[in-house]
């Protein structure tokens, strides 16, 4: 897998990765029918298409060349110290690869003007917390802006830079 930023090319793709990706790994949390609401909402081709013309932002894929193995998306928020990862994920049947540490350190290395990588995780995603404590992030005292199942702020999750 390569590392590369994606295009309008790769919407389609990204957009199936997305649903996959959010029904293996929420459909035991939210229950299928609010998955695929929210992924008709979230990741329809239109708000993919939205996030490759955002401003200080960047929306990466994993490439193998025949098919999309994960994605990233991030952007720089205070001043540019900050950056907000706001989507990382990667397709089940690859998970456990390094795919995901690939686009990791490519969003981190296209902000380098940043001091922190802030992100948010439901509380039920165990696996995704594993991964981010693993890759040097620690629970941080902030609150979420998103809800999680239970009505609840979302964890959040922070990893100082070298800078």
């Amino acid at each position: 897998m390569f590392v590369r930023t994606a295009g309008d090319r790769d919407l389609v793709a990204i957009r199936a990765l997305l649903v996959e990706t959010w029904h293996a790994t929420y459909d035991a949390i939210y229950g299928a029918d609010k998955v695929t609401a929210i992924t008709d909402e979230w990741h329809s081709v239109a708000s993919l298409k939205a996030r490759l013309a955002k401003p200080n932002s960047e929306f990466l894929v994993a490439h193998d060349g025949k098919r999309i193995g994960g994605v990233a998306f991030a952007e720089a928020v205070d001043g540019g110290k900050l950056i907000a990862l706001k989507q990382l994920y990667v397709l089940p049947s690859l998970q456990g690869r390094g795919i995901g540490g690939m686009l990791l350190d490519e969003v981190i290395e296209s902000f380098p003007e940043a001091h922190a990588i802030r992100l948010e995780v439901e509380e039920q995603n165990t696996r995704a917390i594993a991964f981010y404590e693993a890759n040097g992030f620690v629970i941080s005292a902030d609150l979420g802006e998103h809800a999680g199942a239970s009505g609840e702020p979302a964890l959040v999750y922070r990893r100082p830079l070298a800078g």
